[in-house]
């Protein structure tokens, strides 16, 4: 079975960091790029950031880049999203997906698979 188990998630105060992990199991991790995603409160999911399947390229919406940096190891099949600099508005429930498609996968369009999600909450 597809696993993409989140965590890391916590409360933290405006300007602190977290860390989320995401295990991967199930399927061929280096075959896909796999995302972060966020969704706030009354909000509509969105892209946070995601690693390709070819050559590991990255990319970070507008609101991340510069305070969180993806990366993966494939030995571990486990995928992080080191976040700093936290903000309020960066309160969501953060969830690890996998897309085959490298295009659709950085373009946020389409993705196969995905894990039940981490809560991230910053105090101001």
């Amino acid at each position: 079975d597809v696993q993409l188990q989140a965590s890391g998630g916590g409360l933290v105060q405006t300007g602190g960091s977290l860390r989320l992990s995401c295990a991967a199991s199930g399927f061929t991790f280096d075959d896909y790029t796999i995302g972060w995603f966020r969704q706030a409160p009354g909000k509509k999911r969105e892209g946070v950031s995601c690693i390709t399947n070819s050559g590991g390229v990255t990319y970070y919406a507008d609101s991340v880049k510069g305070r969180f940096t993806i990366s993966s190891v494939s030995a571990n099949k486990t995928l992080y999203l080191q976040m700093n600099n936290l903000k309020p508005e960066d309160t969501a429930v953060y969830y690890c997906a996998a897309s085959y498609s490298d295009y659709r996968g950085r373009n946020w369009d389409h993705y196969d698979y995905w894990g039940q999600g981490t809560l991230v909450t910053v105090s101001s």
